[in-house]
């Protein structure tokens, strides 16, 4: 999934909306997971472990809600589209459109004093899809945020969602800061796998070129038409039998899975900056290409 991919919060109003005031409407696909991961016996507590375990297997499945903790899955606060308070009406509608989210948060003077989330679907029903009806009241449309620990395991995060009815979760640090955000699609991708929906990149799509030599591309592109692309060869001759993608590639380079946010460089000049991923892999990478010498 993405941009969140990035696509942080696309892809779940179906599953379960939060203007639904009767609780056994609720239930839903989240009381059906639960049902099934809770033990026969309630009076057995469930045993949470330590969340990099289970990344071990690289398969989604019901035991990541025990093991696997909420900064696991957490988007880093660098990849957060929040507004401010006092945004105006079309400077609104212009993030809505940029994002293609459907939820933001909204802070105010900074991202460490949130007051809430916006949701299209309010904007759009006070002021219509196009978004010039009315003058923007922004307070009206807030709805509350849920504000969890970094170290929450991701099924208790879930379960309070399910019974808040919220799709989103701030992460916030030991100083009481936003550290990442967390959505009920990031959750349930840990036990059904990638989501991904009409907004997500197409499977065809490998890459695009956001600017003069800085692409965006999916961790899965053919490292081969990548290099072909770029001019510029990522890896050793006597690895490439073994190097298919540009995520083998960049794991290589690194001997280990590295963290979402982190930028790693190559010794060609290039840098690799892992923009979307999880610890069981790598989802999507920027690549900013050496610049020329005569630069």
């Amino acid at each position: 999934m993405t941009d969140a991919e990035a696509g942080v919060s696309r892809g779940t109003d179906d599953v379960e909306d939060e203007s639904s005031d009767d609780p056994s409407q609720n239930r839903g696909f989240f009381g059906r997971i639960f049902e099934a991961f809770s033990p026969n016996d309630p009076s057995q507590p469930l045993i949470f472990t330590n969340g990099r375990d289970a990344a071990a297997s690289g398969m989604p499945g019901l035991a990541n809600l025990r093991n696997m903790r909420v900064e696991d899955v957490a988007i880093p606060r660098i990849e957060i589209v929040s507004v401010p308070e006092e945004i105006e009406r079309d400077e609104l509608v212009q993030v809505f459109r940029d994002s293609g989210l459907t939820r933001l948060p909204v802070y105010r003077e900074s991202l460490d004093h949130p007051i809430g989330m916006v949701h299209l679907k309010d904007f759009a029903l006070q002021h219509g899809f196009n978004g010039h009806t009315a003058e923007l009241d922004l307070p009206t449309m807030l709805r509350p945020l849920i504000y969890a620990p970094p170290s929450m395991p991701i099924g208790v995060l879930m379960q309070k969602m399910q019974n808040d009815r919220m799709h989103m979760a701030l992460v916030i640090d030991e100083y009481g800061g936003v550290d990442g955000l967390v959505t009920i699609e990031d959750l349930i991708e840990q036990v059904v796998g990638e989501i991904e929906d009409e907004h997500d990149t197409d499977e065809d799509k490998h890459f695009t070129e956001e600017s003069p030599g800085c692409y965006l591309a999916s961790a899965r592109t053919p490292l081969e038409e990548f290099e072909t692309e770029i001019g510029l060869r990522l890896v050793d001759a006597e690895d490439e039998e073994e190097i298919d993608t540009l995520g083998g590639a960049v794991v290589m380079l690194t001997g280990r899975l590295p963290a979402r946010g982190e930028v790693i460089p190559h010794p060609s000049g290039a840098e690799f900056e892992i923009v979307d991923a999880d610890p069981r892999r790598i989802k999507r990478v920027r690549v900013r290409l050496p610049k020329p010498a005569d630069e």
